[in-house]
């Protein structure tokens, strides 16, 4: 019974959710790399990543802006049949 309510708090086997969340994870942390922020020093990176941004000026938000776009046309559709068949199943 009890493991029956951990199931459920997790939303699955707790060595799936591990795993799930261990990839997520290090996905997660490779996209915050890329960016140019360090672990090890989260405060620092940041500042570092908005003044470059700054220092960037528009450029920056038109890069943004293109990869906003980019995925939101994947994330948004993906996001909105998940969201209807957890309705449908309702």
């Amino acid at each position: 019974m009890a493991n029956e309510g951990l199931r459920r708090f997790l939303g699955g086997s707790p060595l799936a959710v591990i795993i799930k969340l261990a990839l997520l994870s290090i996905l997660v942390g490779f996209v915050l790399t890329v960016i140019g922020l360090d672990p090890r020093n989260i405060l620092w990176s940041i500042e570092a990543l908005v003044r470059t941004v700054l220092d960037l000026g528009f450029e920056a938000f038109d890069w943004l802006w293109r990869y906003l776009l980019l995925g939101a046309v994947i994330v948004l559709p993906i996001w909105l049949l998940m969201r209807l068949l957890q309705a449908r199943k309702s």
